[in-house]
């Protein structure tokens, strides 16, 4: 038996990169799973369907800073699922975006990493949150980042959307503990994912050098680093925990 038998997760961004792993590891602990993501879901999904099963598994193409879209998708795990269990708050602009001084950013780029960042998790937990307080039992793993902590250059409106994630985690835990629903935030460090290689060469080598030599444990992250907390927010293991931050980074920061 899996360690979230019985359970349903949704997982925004979950259709490539780092959240296209999450969505696997969920899966093979017994999760029913909805991919939400901008990108089609569809070949991540199928692939969770051959090895659990074709009900174990669905996908939507959702623009989280929609809220027109968002609660479709809700309503759309409700009529697959039944229940919503499990949100991650995966969902990020964060790969394609270039090393860019504070004072030569683009408005229009800054107003879409907060729209994805941070408006994206608010409207996902203002349409999951009534059905997770009606049936008294949820987790909302919001993803962060260590960049909060350590303050990166150049990289101000990433860095500030993540920041705000912990401050999103810390005043949700407060709000939603009487009704039982969990809310923690999961900080990777700079991980080597698919999607940031492919699209971000340059921050890949510079962020990846400066991180690595940060770390107590010095090597490269990989995805898969970030499953175990992901299982463990998830699960019943962490039923007692709620508000904290989880850096999984090789101990570059000390939270």
């Amino acid at each position: 038996m899996g360690r979230l038998d019985g359970r349903v997760a949704i997982v925004t961004g979950g259709a490539k990169g780092i959240g296209r792993h999450y969505s696997q590891a969920l899966a093979a602990e017994g999760a029913r799973l909805m991919i939400a993501d901008i990108a089609d879901g569809k070949e991540a999904a199928d692939e969770i369907a051959r090895a659990h099963g074709a009900n174990s598994v669905a996908s939507a193409v959702t623009d989280v800073s929609d809220e027109a879209a968002v609660a479709a998708l809700v309503a759309r795990t409700i009529e697959r699922f039944g229940k919503i269990d499990v949100l991650v708050n995966n969902a990020a602009l964060f790969a394609p975006l270039q090393e860019t001084a504070c004072t030569a950013i683009d408005v229009a780029v800054w107003d879409k990493v907060m729209a994805v960042n941070l408006r994206g998790p608010f409207l996902m937990v203002k349409h999951v949150a009534p059905h997770m307080i009606a049936q008294g039992y949820g987790k909302i793993i919001n993803i962060g980042s260590g960049t909060a902590y350590k303050g990166i250059p150049r990289m101000l409106h990433y860095v500030t959307s993540k920041g705000g994630i912990m401050g999103f985690t810390r005043a949700l835990s407060r709000e939603l503990g009487e009704h039982g629903v969990r809310v923690n935030t999961l900080a990777p460090g700079f991980t080597l994912s698919e999607t940031v290689m492919q699209e971000n060469p340059h921050h890949t080598a510079t962020a990846g050098k400066a991180s690595v030599a940060g770390r107590a444990i010095r090597r490269d992250e990989h995805p898969h680093d970030l499953l175990g907390a992901l299982i463990f927010l998830a699960g019943p293991e962490s039923d007692f925990v709620t508000g904290q931050t989880i850096a999984v980074d090789g101990g570059n920061v000390n939270t």
